[in-house]
């Protein structure tokens, strides 16, 4: 990949991920069932991975719902591949990989609006510090300062052992 920056490889991702895991498990200690809401595409995968790092450190069940927003529609559009009722009065951890301007996480917000939730935490690999929205994250890989013309690449694999975030 020319001209782009190493910033995380494999096993820094997984050591993030293992962090945000114990993370998630300390604030909700005391849940009997958490469900890890992932962003189609990356978001859902970093939450999967999330289930199986805390389905072997956690009491509580976790359950993983995925969610496909329209990114590009000026109004709310998703699908869940999940009833959205089987959230009522449990915690929510929506998950995605990068948080730039804050618009995916604002929808994902929104997906839930109308659901009885005990709370809404989030979660982000790379956190860009470039907010056009009143968005912050609960838990985040690595907080990234960069210039608005870079770009974060994340590139996930099935099986992880290609996993990496570069700047370019």
């Amino acid at each position: 990949m020319p001209d782009r920056l190493l910033i995380l490889n494999h096993q820094q991702i997984q050591q993030k991920l293992d962090r945000i895991a114990y993370q998630i498990l300390e604030d909700n200690l005391e849940e009997q069932e958490i469900v890890l809401a992932g962003i189609i595409p990356q978001g859902s995968i970093i939450a999967r991975r999330l289930m199986q790092i805390l389905e072997s450190i956690a009491t509580f069940k976790c359950t993983l719902i995925n969610i496909e927003l329209n990114k590009d529609s000026s109004t709310l559009q998703f699908k869940t591949d999940t009833d959205l009722s089987t959230c009522s009065n449990k915690v929510v951890i929506l998950v995605d990989d990068v948080l730039n301007s804050g618009k995916t996480l604002a929808y994902g917000f929104g997906v839930f609006i109308d659901v009885p939730l005990k709370k809404l935490r989030t979660v982000v690999l790379v956190d860009r510090n470039h907010k056009n929205f009143p968005v912050s994250t609960d838990f985040s890989g690595i907080a990234l300062s960069t210039v608005l013309k870079d770009h974060v690449y994340v590139s996930l694999s099935e099986n992880g052992e290609e996993d990496a975030v570069f700047l370019g």
